[in-house]
Protein backbone atom coordinates (compact mmCIF):
# COMPACT_ATOMS: atom_id res chain seq x y z
CA UNK A 1 0.00 0.00 0.00
CA UNK A 2 1.13 3.45 -0.40
CA UNK A 3 1.97 5.66 2.36
CA UNK A 4 -1.34 7.64 3.32
CA UNK A 5 -3.65 5.56 2.23
CA UNK A 6 -6.61 5.22 4.66
CA UNK A 7 -7.68 1.78 4.25
CA UNK A 8 -8.24 0.14 7.32
CA UNK A 9 -6.58 -3.28 7.71
CA UNK A 10 -7.86 -4.56 10.49
CA UNK A 11 -10.87 -5.64 8.35
CA UNK A 12 -8.62 -8.13 6.50
CA UNK A 13 -7.80 -9.84 9.47
CA UNK A 14 -8.33 -13.30 10.32
CA UNK A 15 -9.54 -15.56 12.84
CA UNK A 16 -7.70 -18.68 11.63
CA UNK A 17 -4.90 -19.88 11.76
CA UNK A 18 -1.24 -19.88 9.44
CA UNK A 19 -1.92 -20.41 5.68
CA UNK A 20 -5.56 -20.84 6.06
CA UNK A 21 -5.41 -17.01 7.50
CA UNK A 22 -3.18 -15.78 4.93
CA UNK A 23 -6.30 -17.63 2.73
CA UNK A 24 -8.82 -15.46 4.25
CA UNK A 25 -7.52 -12.48 4.22
CA UNK A 26 -6.19 -12.52 0.56
CA UNK A 27 -9.98 -13.66 -0.11
CA UNK A 28 -11.44 -11.09 1.61
CA UNK A 29 -9.54 -8.11 -0.26
CA UNK A 30 -10.00 -9.67 -3.58
CA UNK A 31 -14.25 -9.55 -2.92
CA UNK A 32 -13.34 -6.11 -1.23
CA UNK A 33 -11.43 -4.84 -4.38
CA UNK A 34 -13.92 -6.29 -7.19
CA UNK A 35 -17.09 -5.35 -5.25
CA UNK A 36 -15.45 -1.06 -5.03
CA UNK A 37 -14.73 -1.63 -8.38
CA UNK A 38 -17.95 -3.32 -9.75
CA UNK A 39 -19.94 -0.62 -8.12
CA UNK A 40 -18.27 2.71 -8.54
CA UNK A 41 -18.10 1.29 -12.20
CA UNK A 42 -22.21 0.67 -12.78
CA UNK A 43 -22.57 4.51 -10.62
CA UNK A 44 -20.06 6.29 -13.12
CA UNK A 45 -21.86 4.06 -16.16
CA UNK A 46 -25.16 4.87 -15.29
CA UNK A 47 -24.36 8.33 -14.31
CA UNK A 48 -22.77 9.15 -17.61
CA UNK A 49 -25.89 7.50 -19.37
CA UNK A 50 -27.84 9.39 -18.38
CA UNK A 51 -26.16 12.76 -18.56
CA UNK A 52 -25.34 11.59 -22.07
CA UNK A 53 -28.82 10.98 -22.99
CA UNK A 54 -30.45 14.28 -21.21
CA UNK A 55 -28.26 16.72 -21.66
CA UNK A 56 -26.31 15.85 -24.85
CA UNK A 57 -29.24 13.91 -26.43
CA UNK A 58 -26.88 10.73 -26.86
CA UNK A 59 -27.01 7.57 -25.26
CA UNK A 60 -23.39 5.48 -24.37
CA UNK A 61 -24.55 2.41 -27.01
CA UNK A 62 -22.45 0.15 -24.96
CA UNK A 63 -24.36 0.95 -21.54
CA UNK A 64 -26.56 -1.68 -21.31
CA UNK A 65 -24.04 -4.50 -22.13
CA UNK A 66 -21.35 -2.62 -19.31
CA UNK A 67 -24.53 -2.67 -16.73
CA UNK A 68 -25.18 -6.49 -17.30
CA UNK A 69 -21.35 -7.53 -16.93
CA UNK A 70 -20.95 -5.22 -13.86
CA UNK A 71 -24.61 -6.51 -12.25
CA UNK A 72 -22.77 -10.24 -12.94
CA UNK A 73 -19.58 -9.05 -10.91
CA UNK A 74 -21.22 -7.88 -8.38
CA UNK A 75 -23.98 -10.39 -7.49
CA UNK A 76 -20.87 -13.23 -7.89
CA UNK A 77 -18.44 -11.36 -5.69
CA UNK A 78 -21.32 -10.49 -3.14
CA UNK A 79 -21.87 -14.24 -2.99
CA UNK A 80 -18.69 -14.78 -1.46
CA UNK A 81 -18.77 -11.34 0.40
CA UNK A 82 -22.10 -12.21 2.39
CA UNK A 83 -20.47 -15.75 2.92
CA UNK A 84 -17.55 -14.02 5.09
CA UNK A 85 -20.02 -11.89 7.00
CA UNK A 86 -22.82 -14.70 7.69
CA UNK A 87 -25.12 -13.09 5.87
CA UNK A 88 -27.06 -15.38 3.77
CA UNK A 89 -30.09 -15.81 4.48
CA UNK A 90 -30.66 -19.17 7.20
CA UNK A 91 -33.71 -21.00 8.13
CA UNK A 92 -32.85 -20.95 11.67
CA UNK A 93 -35.84 -21.99 13.70
CA UNK A 94 -34.97 -25.87 14.73
CA UNK A 95 -31.29 -24.62 15.09
CA UNK A 96 -32.16 -22.18 17.29
CA UNK A 97 -33.82 -24.84 19.46
CA UNK A 98 -30.92 -27.05 19.68
CA UNK A 99 -28.54 -27.05 22.21
CA UNK A 100 -25.39 -25.94 21.75
CA UNK A 101 -23.17 -28.77 21.12
CA UNK A 102 -25.98 -30.09 18.92
CA UNK A 103 -25.93 -26.49 17.09
CA UNK A 104 -21.97 -27.09 16.75
CA UNK A 105 -22.32 -30.33 14.88
CA UNK A 106 -24.95 -28.70 12.46
CA UNK A 107 -22.92 -26.01 11.49
CA UNK A 108 -19.97 -27.85 10.81
CA UNK A 109 -22.48 -30.54 8.56
CA UNK A 110 -24.31 -27.29 7.37
CA UNK A 111 -21.34 -25.24 6.37
CA UNK A 112 -19.38 -28.86 4.94
CA UNK A 113 -22.39 -29.31 2.84
CA UNK A 114 -22.84 -25.81 1.40
CA UNK A 115 -19.11 -25.30 0.34
CA UNK A 116 -19.42 -28.73 -1.21
CA UNK A 117 -22.53 -27.55 -3.25
CA UNK A 118 -20.29 -24.25 -3.75
CA UNK A 119 -17.49 -26.24 -5.28
CA UNK A 120 -20.17 -28.39 -8.03
CA UNK A 121 -21.87 -25.23 -9.25
CA UNK A 122 -18.36 -23.83 -9.82
CA UNK A 123 -17.30 -26.66 -11.46
CA UNK A 124 -20.66 -26.80 -13.34
CA UNK A 125 -20.79 -22.97 -14.61
CA UNK A 126 -16.70 -22.97 -15.55
CA UNK A 127 -18.03 -25.79 -17.81
CA UNK A 128 -20.34 -23.11 -18.88
CA UNK A 129 -18.20 -20.29 -19.52
CA UNK A 130 -15.86 -22.98 -21.47
CA UNK A 131 -18.73 -23.95 -23.39
CA UNK A 132 -20.06 -20.50 -24.25
CA UNK A 133 -15.85 -19.83 -25.00
CA UNK A 134 -15.80 -22.04 -27.75
CA UNK A 135 -18.83 -21.06 -29.60
CA UNK A 136 -16.88 -17.52 -30.13
CA UNK A 137 -20.47 -15.28 -29.04
CA UNK A 138 -19.50 -11.86 -29.32
CA UNK A 139 -21.36 -9.04 -27.37
CA UNK A 140 -22.96 -6.73 -30.15
CA UNK A 141 -21.70 -3.09 -28.33
CA UNK A 142 -18.75 -3.74 -26.64
CA UNK A 143 -17.26 -6.37 -29.45
CA UNK A 144 -15.90 -8.42 -26.64
CA UNK A 145 -16.00 -12.71 -26.34
CA UNK A 146 -19.63 -12.88 -24.29
CA UNK A 147 -17.75 -15.41 -21.62
CA UNK A 148 -16.01 -12.49 -20.24
CA UNK A 149 -18.72 -11.34 -18.43
CA UNK A 150 -19.92 -14.72 -17.22
CA UNK A 151 -16.24 -15.94 -16.12
CA UNK A 152 -17.42 -14.10 -12.36
CA UNK A 153 -19.67 -16.75 -11.98
CA UNK A 154 -17.32 -19.71 -11.48
CA UNK A 155 -15.01 -17.41 -9.52
CA UNK A 156 -18.16 -16.45 -7.38
CA UNK A 157 -19.11 -20.17 -6.51
CA UNK A 158 -15.27 -20.85 -6.01
CA UNK A 159 -14.82 -18.08 -3.75
CA UNK A 160 -18.02 -18.53 -1.84
CA UNK A 161 -17.27 -22.39 -1.56
CA UNK A 162 -13.78 -21.67 -0.19
CA UNK A 163 -15.72 -19.36 2.62
CA UNK A 164 -17.64 -21.95 3.71
CA UNK A 165 -14.68 -24.78 3.78
CA UNK A 166 -12.79 -21.95 5.94
CA UNK A 167 -16.01 -21.66 8.18
CA UNK A 168 -16.24 -25.24 8.80
CA UNK A 169 -12.37 -24.98 9.88
CA UNK A 170 -13.06 -22.27 12.13
CA UNK A 171 -15.98 -24.34 13.79
CA UNK A 172 -13.80 -27.57 14.26
CA UNK A 173 -10.92 -25.58 15.63
CA UNK A 174 -12.59 -23.15 17.96
CA UNK A 175 -15.14 -23.48 21.31
CA UNK A 176 -17.93 -21.26 19.64
CA UNK A 177 -20.07 -20.99 16.95
CA UNK A 178 -19.11 -18.94 13.97
CA UNK A 179 -21.50 -18.19 11.22
CA UNK A 180 -18.28 -17.48 9.15
CA UNK A 181 -14.87 -17.03 9.79
CA UNK A 182 -15.59 -13.61 11.34
CA UNK A 183 -18.43 -13.15 12.83
CA UNK A 184 -19.90 -15.54 15.60
CA UNK A 185 -23.26 -16.48 16.37
CA UNK A 186 -25.39 -14.52 17.96
CA UNK A 187 -26.09 -16.89 21.36
CA UNK A 188 -25.03 -16.84 24.96
CA UNK A 189 -24.68 -20.59 25.90
CA UNK A 190 -21.94 -20.15 28.72
CA UNK A 191 -25.46 -21.76 31.58
CA UNK A 192 -25.30 -24.32 28.71
CA UNK A 193 -22.31 -25.80 29.15
CA UNK A 194 -22.43 -25.36 33.05
CA UNK A 195 -25.41 -28.18 32.79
Amino acid sequence: MLEGDDIDDSQYVSGLPGPLGVLDAVIARLEAVLLAIGVMLMAANTVANVVGRYVLGRSIYFSEELNQALIILITFAGISYAARHGRHIRMSAFFDALPFRLRKVMMIVITVVTAAGMFLLAWYSFDYVLTQASRGRQLPALQIPQWWIIVWVPLGFFLTGVQYALTAVKNVIDKDIWLSTNTLEGYDDSREEEV
